[in-house]
């Protein structure tokens, strides 16, 4: 026993030790209590828009789009929600109708008041909504392959821009299949017609003559295919070598098809690359008459990996129906979610400015294998995959490669080529690396 009045003798290294344990403890304890007031703050429900069209020319891509964002929802509030809360879906339907596309846009945010936008395809529905989404400084979701020439602070682009899907699709065609005149037939609005300028250039840029590229665009919904097939098979006159660059959108790409099978015309022939069509689509056709025409992704069901039978199992069994199809937009849906959620987790509240941040750098594996990154201009990182269209309507992936990072600025449009786009460090979209100054363009469209 110590004597009575002596004097306990303190150990200095023990004394950190109980000090730092203690210092933990607390720090424990403070976070806890942290994230349990931001919890408590947060207003419950957390609503997620969900802007796609379920009627007119595209609901044949755009409602699985709308599925894909309720079976994420309820994995989500199945798994606990974010930040103690249960996620609501706010589904509207825009129509295929641009100006609508806004106005629910504006509904959402103001009358519904989402903390988060899922949706659009076409990038004339992504470009009715934009000036509403920076008004109000919601944050929008953009899942579908796009023109580039864009960054917005207030949209995620999860889709693929020009470089990740376009120019390796030409190069393909170059090198793999030795195309030497081409064909760049698109629906008449801003994607195709930005999309095309930009292989025009870069075409010339490869040595292709100006005579030898031929452009088209087509309204919505067009039908009667006949004369600009025969158009596409007159290039083929001179024995040069004929490909076709396919930016048609929505249920066109159905008489489009139809006409090249009626036509005889087959991927020896001339081989088609769409960048509008997946599985989603070839759904609905024969695609007997479409074996080896070809279409540019990131993502196609066939891809072999853990993931994608897992994303496809749980699919299948969400929407009741084993001959339902998945499709790129939709793993880009996925990734985007994903990402949302973990950003918002990260923040510990839905604020846009805060989850903004916190996406920057986020990482989620890919359904094909590798991991997305969210790169400071909102771009992600995608592997490019080609595919082949088989007579069950799935593609044979005959090209992968690893991820590229998103480009949301062409090299190949000279305003473009001196634009870098910078969030985090520059605060900037549209940074000019010659002038070292934040500037905005006009778009010619």
């Amino acid at each position: 026993m110590r004597p009575a009045g002596a004097m306990t003798q303190v150990n200095p290294l023990r004394m950190e030790i109980q000090m730092t344990i203690l210092k933990s403890a607390l720090t424990g304890t403070f976070a806890a209590a942290a994230l349990a007031t931001a919890a408590a703050a947060q207003d419950c429900p957390v609503k997620v828009g969900v802007l796609h069209s379920l009627s007119g020319t595209m609901a044949i891509s755009e409602t699985t789009l709308k599925d894909t964002m309720l079976m994420l929802i309820d994995q989500q509030n199945a798994a606990g929600g974010v930040l103690g809360c249960e996620l609501e879906a706010v589904v509207v339907d825009p129509a295929s109708d641009w100006p609508l596309f806004a106005e629910k846009a504006r509904e959402l945010l103001t009358v519904h008041e989402v903390d988060v936008i899922f949706g659009n395809w076409t990038s004339v529905s992504r470009k009715s909504v934009l000036p509403v989404i920076e008004e109000l400084n919601g944050l929008l979701f953009y899942p579908v392959q796009y023109e580039g020439e864009e960054s917005s602070r207030n949209v995620f682009y999860t889709g693929a821009a020009p470089n990740q899907q376009a120019i390796p699709a030409t190069d393909y065609f170059l090198d793999e299949l030795g195309v030497e005149k081409f064909a760049l037939l698109g629906t008449d609005y801003v994607y195709p017609r930005t999309t095309n300028n930009i292989l025009e250039s870069y075409l010339k840029s490869k040595g292709i003559a100006e005579e030898d590229i031929f452009i088209n665009y087509t309204p919505f919904g067009h039908s009667d295919w006949s004369k600009i097939v025969a158009d596409v098979v007159a290039l083929a006159a001179d024995g040069k070598k004929v490909g076709v660059i396919s930016t048609i959108n929505g249920d066109a790409n159905i008489g489009f098809y139809k006409e090249l099978a009626a036509a005889g015309i087959s991927a020896d022939d001339i081989p088609v690359v769409a960048f509008s069509v997946g599985e989603e689509e070839l759904s609905g056709l024969d695609t007997s008459n479409l074996v080896g025409h070809l279409a540019a992704w990131n993502y196609f069901m066939s891809a072999d990996t853990p993931e994608n039978a897992t994303f496809i199992e749980q699919w299948h069994g969400y929407i009741g129906d084993d001959k339902r199809v998945t499709n790129d937009p939709m793993e880009a849906h996925y990734i985007g979610f994903n990402m949302w959620v973990n950003a918002v987790e990260a923040a510990g509240t839905t604020d846009v400015e805060a989850v903004r941040e916190k996406m920057w750098g986020q990482e989620f594996p890919n359904l094909t294998g590798g991991t997305a990154v969210m790169g400071v201009n909102h771009h992600l990182s995608k592997p490019v995959l080609i595919g082949e269209i088989q007579a069950d309507g799935q593609f044979d992936i005959t090209s992968q490669t690893e991820e590229v990072p998103g480009d949301a600025w062409t090299d190949y449009l000279p305003e473009s080529a001196v634009l870098i786009s910078d969030w985090k460090d520059l605060g900037c979209g549209m940074y000019n690396t010659e002038t070292k100054s934040c500037v905005q363009i006009k778009s010619n469209y």
